[in-house]
């Protein structure tokens, strides 16, 4: 098996998925399970020690909405970590998929149109 196969392997092993944390989340979220699962075992701590006092509750029920919109964030930089580790410096640009493409229109549409683009090259008629 050559090393690129197996660091492939290893990632796929190690890499956090978005739905077990958000499963976590919805069933466990007030425990921190899910930020356990991700690797963010001090922010876990905190949130199963405020689940555990009465007062923490208030705070705890505004931390877990929040997290709904961080666990994506949270995810991907976790799974970009196992990738750093498991490159070890090499070119990891078959672990991370595809190159995002630019965009190549630009973002006035009237400069895309082809007419546009001919009356605009015209020079301006004069009236003297």
């Amino acid at each position: 098996m050559d090393d690129n196969l197996r660091a492939q392997l290893e990632f796929e092993a190690r890499r956090k998925s978005v739905g077990a944390s958000y499963l976590l989340w919805f069933f466990l979220g007030f425990f921190g399970a899910h930020r356990f699962y991700l690797g963010r075992t001090g922010s876990g701590i905190a949130q199963l020690l405020l689940c555990l006092s009465v007062i923490g509750l208030i705070p705890l029920a505004f931390w877990w909405v929040i997290d709904a919109f961080l666990i994506p964030g949270m995810a991907e930089e976790e799974n970009m970590k196992a990738i750093e580790d498991l490159s070890g410096g090499r070119d990891t640009s078959s672990l991370e998929g595809p190159a995002p493409r630019m965009e190549t229109r630009s973002r006035d549409p009237r400069l895309d149109d082809p007419i546009f683009q001919k009356n605009r090259r015209r020079e301006p008629r004069r009236f003297d």
